[in-house]
C-alpha cells in the first residue's frame, strides 16, 4: 500500500506525526499524491479541505484517510502512531459529492469552482445584499435583504453553516442547507431544507451598487451577479474512517453540546 502523508505546515505536532509515521512506514511512503493508494492529512478540518481540493484537481479518486493533529477536526480519525496498515484496511468509506458554482459577474466573465463543505454569498461593502431564490426554476424568494447567503453540503454543514445557526445534516441525509446570513427582510427566515438534487439559482438584485462575492470554500469570486448551485455527481471523494468512528452519534452530541 502506498501511503501519501500530508502534514499542516504551521502545525508543529502536525510536522512531528508526519515525522514518526514516515520512520514506521518508511516502505509505504510515497512522495507525491499521483502515486499513492490512500493519502493522510495531518491536520484539523482546514487540512482534510485543502487535500480533498488537492483531489479534485488530480481528477481520481484517491481514498482519504484523515488523523486529527489540529484542533476539532470533526471529520478526522483519532491520531496514533501505530496500526496505520491495518486501520487502512479496515477502514469504512463514505463517499461525498460536492457542490458546483457556476459563477457570472457583472463584467460578463463565467467561472466554475467546488464546495466540499459550502457555496456562500457574502457582501462586500455596508450595504446589505438582496438575493432572488430560484430553486428548480421556480422563483420561492424574490428578495432576500441579508448579509449573505450560505448552502452548504452535509460535511459542511458543522462549519461556517453552523456558525450561522443552521442545521447540523447527517452525512447520508442526501439534503443541502440553505442559511441566511443575518437576514433583515424577511426577518424571521430561517433558511431551508433543500433536495441534494436540486438546481439552486441566486441571482443579485442591483450588484454594481450592493457588490457580493461568491465564496467556494477557498475560492472567492468578487462582483458576482448570479451563482448556479448544483450536486456534481461526476465528482467523487471518498473519505476512510475507523469502524468504531461513530460519525452519526458525534453528530447528534454536535447538536445537543452547550458551551460554558
Amino acid at each position: 500500500m502506498k501511503i501519501f502523508l500530508f502534514a499542516a505546515e504551521r502545525t508543529k505536532k502536525a510536522q512531528e506525526a508526519a515525522a514518526a509515521l514516515t520512520k514506521a512506514y518508511q516502505k509505504h511512503i510515497v512522495g507525491t499524491m499521483e502515486e499513492a493508494d490512500v493519502i493522510v492529512p495531518l491536520g484539523g478540518d482546514g487540512t482534510l479541505l485543502h487535500v480533498l481540493h488537492e483531489v479534485i484537481k488530480l481528477g481520481h479518486n484517491t481514498p482519504v484517510f484523515g488523523l486529527n493533529r489540529g484542533s476539532v477536526g470533526f471529520l478526522l480519525n483519532e491520531y496514533r502512531d501505530t496500526g496505520l496498515l491495518k486501520r487502512l484496511e479496515k477502514a469504512h468509506h463514505v463517499t461525498l459529492h460536492p457542490l458546483k458554482a457556476t459563477i457570472k459577474t457583472v463584467k460578463g466573465e463565467t467561472h466554475d469552482a467546488w464546495g466540499i463543505n459550502e457555496v456562500s454569498l457574502l457582501r462586500e461593502t455596508r450595504q446589505a445584499a438582496k438575493i432572488k431564490i430560484v430553486i428548480d426554476n421556480v422563483v420561492r424568494m424574490k428578495q432576500l435583504v441579508c448579509d449573505g447567503l450560505i448552502v452548504s453540503t452535509p460535511a459542511g454543514s458543522t462549519a461556517y453553516n453552523l456558525s450561522a445557526n443552521g442545521p447540523i445534516i447527517p452525512l447520508n441525509a442526501n439534503i443541502l442547507a440553505m442559511t441566511p446570513i443575518s437576514a433583515f427582510r424577511p426577518r424571521r427566515w430561517n433558511g431551508a431544507l433543500l433536495p441534494e438534487s436540486c438546481d439552486i439559482k441566486l441571482e443579485i438584485i442591483n450588484p454594481k451598487d450592493r457588490p457580493v462575492s461568491a465564496v467556494a470554500d477557498f475560492t472567492e469570486i468578487r462582483d458576482a451577479e448570479s451563482v448556479r448551485i448544483r450536486e456534481d455527481r461526476k465528482v467523487s471523494l471518498t473519505l476512510l474512517f475507523d469502524p468504531d468512528l461513530n460519525l452519526d452519534e458525534r453528530i447528534r452530541k454536535e447538536q445537543f453540546m452547550v458551551w460554558a
